[in-house]
C-alpha cells in the first residue's frame, strides 16, 4: 500500500514538472522590449514584470544574445529574434495559427517593420486604408514595376492623388506572411513609411489588448 502511494506521489511530482515546463515554454513565446542598455535589455517575459538581462543570460526560455543602441537580439523558443523598444513578440498563438503582436507608440500609432517581396520596411497600420500603400520610391528600392499596374484616383486629406495597383507578391509582419497581396504605389504625397492597409489587415483576425495590436493570420 505505502509503495503505491510513492509510487503515485512520484508520478504526480514528475506530471507537475512537465506541465511547469509547458508552462514555461508557453510563456516564453511572449516577450516585451522595455528598456536598451550597453550589454543590457529590460524585458516583460509571458506579461510578467520588466527584469534586466545580460548578453548570453537565459531566463524562462529566453536568451538575450546582444543590444544595439535601438535593438536587442534574443534566442526565443529556437529562434533569433531582434527586437526595438517597445516592440512585442507573442510568437505563434495558442491554436496553431501564426500571430505578431504590435505595440502603439507614443502618438497611439502602431509601427512596425516588415517585408515586401523580401526587402525590408517600415509600415504604420492603417485600418482606413483600403490598400496596403506605398511611395513610388520605395516600390523602385523593392524592385516593384508599379507603372505596369492599373491606374486610380485615391481621395486624400491633400485631394485627389493619381495611384498605380499592384500585386505584392509577399508581404510579411512578424510571423504573418501573404500572399498576392493588392497595395497601391503613388508617385507623391506619400513620406518613406507605407501604409498597412485593409487588403493585408482583413486577412488577419485583429484582437486588442491595452496597448497591444495582435495579428493573427486568418486559414
Amino acid at each position: 500500500m505505502l509503495s503505491t502511494l510513492i509510487r503515485y506521489l512520484n508520478k504526480t511530482a514528475l506530471l507537475g514538472c512537465i506541465l511547469t515546463g509547458i508552462f514555461s515554454s508557453v510563456h516564453a513565446a511572449s516577450v516585451n522590449v522595455v528598456g536598451l542598455f550597453p550589454g543590457k535589455a529590460v524585458v516583460s517575459i509571458g506579461g510578467g514584470s520588466p527584469r534586466t538581462m545580460s548578453a548570453d543570460q537565459e531566463i524562462s526560455g529566453v536568451k538575450l544574445i546582444s543590444t544595439t543602441g535601438d535593438s536587442a537580439t534574443f534566442l526565443i523558443d529556437g529562434k533569433r529574434q531582434t527586437l526595438s523598444i517597445g516592440q512585442y513578440y507573442a510568437g505563434s498563438s495558442s491554436s496553431g495559427r501564426t500571430s505578431t503582436t504590435l505595440t502603439a507608440n507614443s502618438n497611439g500609432h502602431y509601427t512596425t517593420q516588415g517585408f515586401v517581396n523580401g526587402g525590408s520596411i517600415s509600415f504604420m497600420v492603417d485600418t482606413g486604408a483600403t490598400l496596403i500603400v506605398l511611395s513610388a520610391a520605395e516600390a523602385r528600392r523593392l524592385g516593384i514595376d508599379y507603372k505596369k499596374g492599373q491606374v486610380g484616383i485615391a481621395n486624400t486629406a491633400n485631394g485627389q492623388v493619381p495611384y498605380y495597383q499592384v500585386v505584392l507578391n509577399t508581404v510579411k509582419v512578424g510571423d504573418v506572411e501573404l500572399n498576392n497581396v493588392q497595395a497601391a504605389v503613388q508617385e507623391s504625397g506619400m513620406t518613406g513609411t507605407a501604409l498597412l492597409g485593409m487588403s493585408f489587415l482583413s486577412r488577419t483576425e485583429i484582437t486588442r489588448d491595452g496597448a497591444n495590436m495582435v495579428l493573427t493570420k486568418r486559414f
